[in-house]
């Protein structure tokens, strides 16, 4: 869900409240409450101010305030750093940014990571290649560390002795 694709069709303003089911076609922006279940035909966007108690539908979902109650959205889902979902989430993708607050499960959707290219033998050989050339640098830099150690100790050791 590109932001420049979405227009928005139906838009539920900060201070508004829907006390019963709401559905739209199309796409839908909410910065008010809903007390109920949201289902969207397009794309949907919970603002920071937006508060939804019940479940969610739609095909994609960017939710920047609260959902108490489970969001099914195939395409995507993207929780921003100011989310709170209470809920299990169904999507094919899913985004969340470090400070969102997520509590449930989440079930990517077997069949559309199923699609994801496999990587080709030479990729995993690279990758191996990589992880060993890795531990390697690691390794180094531990031995480094301790041979540095080792002189700090053998010049202390003088020092005390003088």
């Amino acid at each position: 869900m590109r932001k420049k694709d979405v227009v928005m069709n139906t838009i539920i303003g900060r201070g508004a409240e829907c006390s019963s089911d709401f559905s739209a076609e199309g796409s839908v922006r909410i910065d008010g409450c809903v007390n109920g279940n949201v289902t969207i035909t397009g794309n949907l966007i919970v603002g920071a101010t937006g508060v939804i108690h019940g479940d969610v539908a739609a095909a994609g979902a960017v939710i920047g305030g609260e959902v108490t109650g489970s969001v099914t959205a195939p395409e995507k889902v993207e929780l921003t750093a100011t989310a709170k979902v209470i809920g299990d989430i169904t999507t094919g993708t899913i985004v969340i940014d470090e400070k969102a607050i997520f509590q449930g499960k989440c079930d990517m959707n077997q069949e559309v990571s199923s699609k994801r290219p496999k990587p080709s033998g030479r990729a995993l050989r690279a990758g191996k290649k990589s992880a060993k050339a890795a531990i390697a640098e690691a390794l180094k830099e531990v031995e480094a560390e301790n041979r540095e150690d080792a002189a700090d100790e053998a010049t202390e050791t003088k020092t005390e002795e003088q």
